[in-house]
């Protein structure tokens, strides 16, 4: 009498959960960075600001993200540049759940700014740390570039917020209202060929 052997396939790892471990990794090795250089709070780099000061923060945060947004609708509404980079995140981003974007937005910004600005700044510097943030933004070809630059722009301006508030809330706010509310763009609106002259409606957005 033969046997039959029975094999259980797992279901492959969800979109999700790839994106928690990938970001979930970079958070944990942010952490070890900072504790190997004896500092315990990675979240505050000034012990002695003022509590006011990090409830301010996050409000900040959200401020210097909703500005981002709005330059970057203005690049995809009135540059070639902007356009292309709408319709190439769109292909590779491919159909994406409103829980899928809350996730891949709370989890880069969470682990990008644990390492970059809570491990990496206080160790080599705003610039240093900018430039190895813009590194990390290098898309599959040329048309990638203005995302990257906008990246190195971004790790500035993030360097110098955690600079004047002493702490992460304000990044990890911006990082955020960036992320979701790009994400949340590039999977609803659909913009015309690239050389019309039509514009996507401002209420899809």
């Amino acid at each position: 009498m033969s046997s039959e052997r029975y094999q259980t396939e797992l279901p492959p790892p969800s979109r999700a959960t790839l994106v928690m471990g990938l970001y979930g990794g970079l958070a944990l090795v942010a952490l070890l960075l900072s504790a190997g250089r004896g500092d315990a709070n990675i979240y505050q780099l000034d012990e002695d600001v003022e509590s006011w000061r990090l409830l301010l923060s996050p409000i900040a945060g959200v401020a210097l993200g909703l500005a981002v947004v709005a330059l970057s609708r203005v690049a995809t509404a009135r540059t070639t540049w902007g356009r292309e980079l709408h319709q190439s995140f769109k292909h590779v981003l491919g159909p994406v759940t409103a829980k899928e974007i809350v996730i891949l937005a709370l989890a880069s910004a969470i682990g990008e700014e644990l390492m970059f600005r809570g491990a990496l700044l206080p160790w080599i510097g705003i610039v240093p740390q900018a430039i190895l943030f813009a590194l990390l933004h290098i898309g599959p070809g040329r048309r990638f570039l203005p995302w990257t630059a906008s990246a190195l722009a971004l790790g500035l301006a993030c360097g110098v917020l955690v600079k004047i508030t002493g702490d992460l809330g304000g990044v990890i706010a911006a990082h955020f209202t960036i992320n979701f509310a790009n994400l949340r763009y590039i999977a609803r609106v659909e913009l015309p060929p690239i050389g019309a002259a039509a514009l996507p409606d401002p209420e899809q957005a």
